[in-house]
């Protein structure tokens, strides 16, 4: 079908990523679980217990919401501006009926991908610490996949604009790791004074760590389906917006 033929993207990715994929899997996940070892584990012996939780299944889930964050951003930064800059692979495809809007989208939906994937993976070693997931956890994975939505199209913006790789150190230092520390993976917001959480509670993270922890325990005590509208439209928005600039970037 015309309409789905960024399938076609996402078909070269995934066949290329199966050559590397152990390599990609260790750079993706080696941070939350180490984080996960070192702060749940570890430190989080010390710490009382957070909203009913101990300190390593409060962590847990959010740990679980970060590992799709990097995954999916770097598969469409360092990734996609190797495809674009680097082996000119964007001008090759479209040379063939693919489009501008099919490569963006192919690559948008490849990076979820492979941040459901690293979600998953995530989800999967939380037994082995001693978090047991519930039932709901199934639920979880359509929002982790959007969530990867986001940020693989929040990725692919930087790719528009970079001019090398080291430009993607502002989209990792000045982006991502203010999300990592703030969205609420490490303490709750409600602890924090209330201008300053106000900021922090718009970080697109933030829902995410909310709904990830809401489904991985079957606590359902904020506002879901506000979180979930919140956070379908910014994903729609954003993804629109990657396709633009990607077609400035590639007619220019």
């Amino acid at each position: 079908m015309k309409n789905l033929r960024f399938r076609t993207v996402w078909l070269r990715n995934a066949r290329v990523w199966r050559k590397n994929i152990m390599a990609t899997l260790v750079g993706n996940l080696g941070q939350p679980l180490l984080f996960l070892l070192a702060m749940g584990y570890g430190l989080g012996r010390t710490i009382e217990p957070i909203e009913g939780l101990t300190y390593l299944q409060f962590l847990a889930p959010g740990l679980v919401a970060s590992s799709v964050m990097y995954s999916a951003a770097f598969e469409t930064t360092y990734g996609s501006y190797t495809r674009l800059s680097v082996q000119k692979t964007y001008e090759g495809m479209l040379m063939t009926p693919l489009g501008i809007t099919d490569i963006a989208l192919g690559e948008i939906f490849w990076g979820a991908t492979k941040g459901l994937l690293s979600g998953i993976i995530m989800l999967a070693a939380l037994p082995l610490f001693g978090v047991w997931p519930s039932a709901w956890t199934v639920v979880l994975l359509p929002i982790l996949f959007l969530s990867g939505m986001f940020f693989a199209a929040s990725g692919l913006i930087m790719t528009s604009l970079a001019a090398n790789y080291e430009f993607f150190n502002y989209f990792v230092s000045l982006i991502l790791t203010p999300f990592f520390l703030f969205s609420g993976i490490f303490f709750p917001l409600s602890t924090i004074p209330e201008n300053v959480r106000t900021v922090f509670e718009f970080l697109p993270l933030t829902p995410v760590v909310s709904l990830s922890r809401m489904f991985c325990y079957g606590r359902f005590q904020e506002p879901l389906l506000l979180k979930l509208i919140g956070t379908i439209l910014v994903t729609v928005l954003i993804c629109y917006w990657a396709a633009i600039l990607l077609k400035r970037r590639l007619i220019q």
